[in-house]
């Protein structure tokens, strides 16, 4: 029998979470809890989860803290994380942190369990076919290590922020759209209706990452109309 996947929902709303926990339960995942952000932070630490569902306002700990703690040991752990909806801050700061993606309360849970869905689907569709993204003299990326080295500066990315370089690399050729990213690396559905920035401050943070001037990027380039294309020379 295939082994369910396992959940940890972080909230210390008694009853998002009681409901959270039914809804996960009936649609065939083995759910887990924490009531506020100090246990957590333990149980999220574990390493016994598939994703990790971490709203930000939490007793204790935050949500914050305790993304910055899983990413600090693990590059690859799914996490989902619930956002104040009228608090952009909290959505860039979420994702700046190592977020795979969020959701703004108050939240259709429905759209919740679709991006649980996609998140799981793509982590577990993963597969390298390159070991190493070669984009100029200066600058190559380790993909198995989830490193890179860009003139001469040591850099690590998450798992998320990696599958995006793959896929740019793969399609170098020509630019990639908001929404093809949407659906071949975050696996969401090309049909679903959903409003999310997560994409574009992905691509801050990889340009903070691996651009010699962020704000004039010559690697990760935008194109008007177009979406985003990554430049690699030709060897």
């Amino acid at each position: 029998m295939q082994r369910k996947p396992r959940l940890l929902i972080v909230e210390d709303e008694a009853a998002i979470r009681t409901g959270l926990v039914d809804v996960f339960v009936f649609h065939g995942y083995d759910v887990d809890f924490a009531v506020d952000g100090n246990e957590g932070l333990a149980k999220s630490q574990s390493g016994q989860y598939d994703l990790i569902i971490l709203d930000v306002m939490l007793p204790g700990v935050n949500g914050f803290d305790i993304c910055e703690a899983i990413r600090a040991e693990d590059r690859h752990q799914p996490i989902i994380m619930l956002t104040a909806k009228s608090n952009d801050e909290d959505i860039i700061q979420g994702l700046s942190l190592g977020a795979d993606d969020y959701v703004a309360k108050p939240f259709s849970v429905a759209q919740l369990v679709l991006r649980v869905q996609a998140v799981l689907r793509r982590t577990r569709g993963s597969e390298v076919e390159e070991s190493s993204l070669y984009l100029s003299d200066n600058a190559q990326v380790d993909t198995l290590n989830l490193s890179g080295s860009f003139d001469d500066r040591e850099v690590t990315f998450t798992r998320r922020e990696m599958d995006i370089l793959q896929y740019l690399y793969e399609h170098r050729d020509r630019p990639v759209s908001r929404e093809e990213l949407l659906h071949k690396v975050w696996g969401y559905a090309r049909d679903l209706d959903i409003e999310t920035r997560t994409v574009d401050i992905h691509i801050a943070k990889l340009r903070r990452k691996i651009e010699p001037d962020p704000k004039q990027p010559c690697y990760l380039i935008t194109v008007r109309g177009g979406g985003y294309k990554l430049m690699a020379e030709s060897r």
